[in-house]
């Protein structure tokens, strides 16, 4: 992991994180504008600015806040959401809402309704009933609705089964079926209040060969003229998901976006100069590789546990509540003591949380400086999922999220408090 080292401590896009921890206090979420405006940049020179008729759309599910929102939008991209909630922090946050986009395998009915209220540029359809659903609302408030359909290209992705989605296999997508897609896409074609666009696909997530997302395009395309054989209609509008890899540890090697996007596209062009289409507009919906590496944790270490001969438990003040994925997933993670960072490595600990649950544990078997009751932990790569899948476990509350740039902190979520925690319980008459 790069990181700069001044005086001892870890220092984060110019701020000292030792000192941010006694500003903030801990658990503490730190994010980098400046690694996240990189990842931006990247996206808009090696994509956006590359090829014609092409768009990004931040996948807010990895980190969504208002601050992230005015930043995406700043930048000039679109947006991705997945239920009210996110739809409702991106209007809150100001975000033109012809830029968004809804996705999900169970939109409600409040969810479709807000989004067609609000004007969302984009419903992507996941499941049999929502051109139904959609075409009657739509109608009901004089609007006409674009969408996608999601499908399940069938793909095989080397990542864990818990964030592959493209497989034949899974919750999301609509199964590539003759009797079920086509007879959808007819009724769609035809349905009133709805315009249908095109196809959208998400293979699976934190992956770092482009094979199945080539696979998958290669299958869109395919629709892509199927349904023009069918139905003589044209098919506008593609959207390939995210699913990029981001370096966790070591061993991870990220690859540059245009190593997705480069073969997508080339894929893409030679596919409409052979066949004699108008390219497809073509949307990508990076989410985590935008802000995972961007963000780090810091804790505070309290207990520490020697069993001799066995493992050495070094506890933080958070854990499974502000980090779930190593529990969820078997998630992998490195870090450092932050007011040691220049120290050389001496022993082997174990990172522990402090929840009621054996699997909290944040790092297995990582070597540190001499541990002490007081150190800070920063814990790398935090920035996608850390703060979105944060819960309340043991009453424990959600941390506070600041965004530092070029040696300024800016606190863009408050600490809940206790009082937050319990403001929505009711306590019957009769318990009183």
């Amino acid at each position: 992991m790069d990181y700069t080292v001044e005086n001892g401590h870890l220092i984060w896009d110019g701020c000292d994180t030792v000192e941010l921890a006694k500003e903030y206090g801990t658990p503490l979420y730190v994010f980098s504008q400046t690694m996240i405006e990189e990842r931006l940049q990247e996206l808009q020179r090696d994509f956006v600015d590359k090829y014609e008729n092409v768009r990004v759309a931040y996948a807010s599910k990895a980190f969504s806040t208002l601050a992230m929102m005015k930043i995406i939008e700043k930048q000039g991209f679109c947006l991705e959401v997945l239920s009210d909630g996110e739809l409702h922090t991106a209007i809150q946050a100001g975000f033109p809402a012809e830029k968004i986009e809804i996705n999900g395998n169970n939109k409600s009915l409040a969810e479709v309704e807000m989004a067609i209220e609000h004007g969302v540029g984009r419903i992507i359809v996941d499941s049999l009933h929502e051109v139904d659903l959609i075409s009657s609302l739509a109608q009901e408030k004089g609007k006409t609705i674009q969408v996608l359909f999601r499908i399940t290209p069938e793909v095989n992705v080397a990542t864990h089964s818990f964030i592959s989605t493209g497989q034949k296999d899974s919750k999301f997508g609509i199964p590539i079926n003759e009797e079920i897609l086509f007879p959808l896409v007819k009724k769609a074609i035809q349905a009133k209040g709805i315009e249908f666009l095109g196809f959208h696909f998400h293979v699976g997530s934190q992956l770092f060969e482009n094979e199945a997302h080539l696979g998958a395009v290669d299958i869109a395309l395919d629709l892509m003229k199927e349904v023009r054989t069918r139905f003589d209609y044209a098919v506008s509008e593609l959207n390939f998901g995210g699913g990029y890899g981001v370096q966790y540890t070591d061993k991870d090697v990220r690859q540059p976006y245009s190593y997705f996007l480069d073969p997508m596209m080339e894929r893409v062009l030679n596919f409409c100069e052979r066949e004699g289409f108008t390219q497809p507009a073509v949307v990508i919906e990076p989410g985590r590789s935008i802000v995972a590496e961007a963000g780090i944790s810091l804790h505070t270490i309290g207990a520490i546990k020697e069993l001799p001969e066995i493992r050495k438990y070094v506890s933080i003040d958070g854990g499974m509540t502000d980090n779930i994925r190593p529990g969820l997933y078997d998630a992998e993670y490195t870090g450092i003591l932050a007011n040691k960072a220049d120290q050389a490595p001496i022993e082997t600990v174990t990172v522990s949380g402090k929840a009621c649950e054996s699997t909290d544990i944040l790092v297995k078997d990582l070597k540190l400086p001499a541990v002490e009751s007081g150190d800070i932990f920063a814990t790398f790569s935090t920035g996608a999922y850390g703060y979105s899948m944060a819960s309340n476990y043991n009453k424990l509350a959600i941390p506070a999220v600041v965004l530092v740039k070029e040696g300024q902190s800016n606190l863009i979520v408050k600490r809940q408090s206790l009082e937050q925690m319990i403001e929505n319980e009711v306590l019957p008459d009769y318990l009183k």
